[in-house]
């Protein structure tokens, strides 16, 4: 059933209607609704919404079936959270370069809250117009750039939310924690200032008290993990982490104790420690690997985990809430179903749901009347028919290492000599899984079949997996590519000769070196945000960090099979160095404001394939960042893809 009029109701309107296809547009766009949230006493729903080329954030009174406030998002959103019932707190991020502070061009983080009651929204730990330095109590010294997610508590009956922000120390960033109290958000105290020599991270309870935090230099590699102890700090667990740091995974269900995800020799381990006095406890048994916290929203305690893996999977301490769950889950049979939000009590819950027979939606379950409600489509504009099936599937690498994959079949056509797109992942340590992939699925709307193999070096199937991936950059994680489409082949389910390669960040590297390292299997190939000239990435990288040893320079090296920036193995493998061997045409595509890859990878291989006589076109995509953040740049990178495709690999 429907849950209320208004907004929601209009853009789900006639969702399942449409028999033709899609067009790019309800591709291309951002999601029409996402990050709901539900507020702590289960009346209100929080939501963002896309309408006429705005990103909005809206309140909804359950009960009522109406809009009873929402502001205009000033950035990019990147989460959205209830500090209490009547605060909502934003996290969006510009991209911007802070004169006199942080000298690189980034990414920068900033929190807004916005008062339900009221109807207001203030940026905090800011008060001048350009919300980049804060001016409190006549002090100059400080920013509300955050170095983490806002952490709401309640504290004395009043909407409170901690902060990571920075003040300076001779001259140096720190971070520092800060309390801000939400009825009052022109007033930010100073909590705990960190140190110039390493990253700080604090935990807090659900009281609102440091219990932890957690240090690590970058130039020595030592983590520790410290218990509060009065006025200092305990150490509890010291490692010298160089590439492979521990983390922390939550507080126990009785806030006694923490728990700490450990790296070893065979993946990772947790181990837990009293947080009255440091010493090691017995850990809870995890029967995955790549895990993240459940915590219960009253509360902050971990009550579970979930496996962030190819597909989701939770366990719950409690065999109640796991039995809860479960019978939750099971009322959408077949489709991926996630976890969004939930009251305090835990009664009202939002989860996001996947699949051929719900697409990608979002449905409201109330556990007291055990009834389900539709919310409505991620993307709006996306009719149920227009889905196309996509399966998880798996074939064997050359080498006989199993290589899972998931292949997304265009509607209407026999599964038989399609033509074939392979889209790999960025990372390259990260993952596809189960959700609506809407790049997939708009180059399968135009008649392609796509295959997304989850390469040696990719996360959420396993450490021995990833690991596989160690000084394979350019090599078998490209071959496995590769392997995936004469798996196809041998299948009958797609025609060889009809085969593009199409990826982003490290995919879109990989697209590269599927023209230039594994010839003869593409007929063309397109590199959105990709990088071609991996000496000068990693210089571009140390030149930024301003440190010839850190560990995001170690973990490139570890991959790539460098022993340094100037190790010449770089060259065998960077696509800029084998442009004589370019016999496809390649599409380079780049954000402008790019701060992870550089434009000027795609400048370089621009420039020295028109130097070398290759086919090449670049689409430049204005003020576009390195995530296709933008709808009217992301329409424009599909769009420029789908003609390039279309052009070079006809799909009939």
């Amino acid at each position: 059933m429907r849950l209320w009029g208004g907004l929601v109701a209009g853009l789900c309107a006639g969702i399942w209607s449409a028999a033709s296809a899609a067009p790019l547009e309800a591709y291309g766009t951002l999601p029409s609704l996402e990050h709901f949230t539900v507020s702590p006493d289960g009346k209100d729903l929080a939501y963002a919404t896309f309408v006429n080329g705005k990103r909005t954030v809206l309140i909804n009174d359950i009960a009522g079936g109406k809009v009873i406030g929402g502001f205009e998002v000033a950035g990019k959103l990147r989460g959205l959270d209830w500090a209490d019932n009547g605060h909502v707190l934003a996290t969006i991020s510009v991209t911007r370069t802070v004169a006199g502070a942080i000298s690189t061009h980034g990414e920068r983080w900033l929190a807004e809250s916005y008062n339900v009651a009221a109807k207001s929204a203030d940026m905090l730990l800011s008060h001048n117009d350009d919300h980049m330095m804060l001016d409190n109590s006549d002090r100059k010294d400080q920013m509300n750039i955050l170095g983490g997610l806002p952490m709401p508590r309640t504290i004395d009956g009043r909407p409170t939310t901690y902060l990571v922000g920075f003040t300076f120390i001779n001259n140096s960033a720190v971070e520092t924690l800060f309390v801000t109290d939400l009825d009052a958000v022109r007033k930010s105290t100073i909590v705990e200032t960190g140190s110039a020599k390493f990253w700080t991270e604090w935990m807090i309870d659900g009281a609102g008290t440091i219990v932890a935090r957690t240090t690590f230099e970058d130039d020595s590699g030592r983590w520790a993990l410290q218990v509060k102890q009065g006025a200092g700090y305990k150490d509890a667990l010291v490692s010298q982490a160089p590439l492979d740091q521990p983390w922390v995974l939550g507080i126990t269900p009785d806030g006694k104790s923490i728990v700490v995800v450990v790296p070893n020799d065979s993946g990772s381990g947790l181990k837990q420690f009293s947080l009255a006095d440091g010493s090691p406890q017995t850990a809870p048994d995890m029967p995955w690997a790549d895990i993240e916290p459940v915590e219960d929203p009253a509360t902050h305690r971990m009550i579970g985990v979930k496996h962030d893996g190819l597909a989701a999977e939770y366990k719950f301490f409690d065999p109640a809430d796991q039995r809860a769950w479960d019978g939750l889950a099971n009322a959408f049979p077949g489709e991926n179903v996630e976890l969004q939000s939930w009251s305090a009590d835990r009664k009202i819950v939002v989860v996001r749901v996947d699949g051929k027979r719900d697409g990608a939606a979002y449905f409201m379950i109330d556990r007291n009347t055990h009834k389900a409600s539709f919310l409505g489509p991620v993307y709006s504009g996306i009719d149920l028919p227009d889905v196309a099936d996509r399966t998880l599937i798996s074939y064997k690498a050359a080498d006989g290492m199993t290589i899972p994959a998931f292949l997304t079949l265009p509607n209407g056509k026999a599964p038989k000599n399609l033509a074939l797109i392979v889209l790999p992942h960025g990372g390259p340590a990260g993952h596809d899984d189960m959700q609506f992939d809407w790049l997939a699925q708009g180059l399968a709307s135009r008649g392609y079949a796509v295959l997304q193999p989850e390469f040696r070096g990719s996360d959420g199937s396993g450490w021995d997996h990833l690991t596989a991936g160690y000084g394979q950059w350019g090599r078998k994680m490209q071959s496995d590519l590769s392997d995936g489409v004469r798996f196809l082949a041998g299948q009958g389910t797609i025609d060889p000769k009809r085969v593009c390669i199409v990826g982003g960040s490290y995919g879109g590297y990989a697209a590269l070196a599927g023209a230039t390292l594994d010839k003869g299997v593409y007929r063309c190939a397109v590199s959105d945000a990709g990088i071609g000239d991996l000496h000068a990435f990693l210089q571009w990288k140390r030149d930024r960090i301003r440190d010839s040893d850190s560990s995001v320079l170690r973990y490139e090296d570890r991959l790539m099979g460098a022993d340094n920036i100037d190790d010449p193995k770089l060259a065998t493998i960077s696509p800029i160095a084998h442009i004589a061997d370019v016999q496809i045409p390649i599409l380079l595509i780049h954000g402008q404001d790019d701060t992870v890859v550089p434009i000027e990878q795609s400048e370089a291989m621009d420039a020295a394939l028109r130097a070398a006589g290759k086919p090449v076109t670049f689409v430049k995509l204005d003020g576009e960042d390195h995530w296709l953040s933008k709808p009217e740049t992301r329409l424009q990178m599909l769009k420029a893809t789908v003609a390039f495709l279309e052009a070079n690999n006809p799909p009939n």
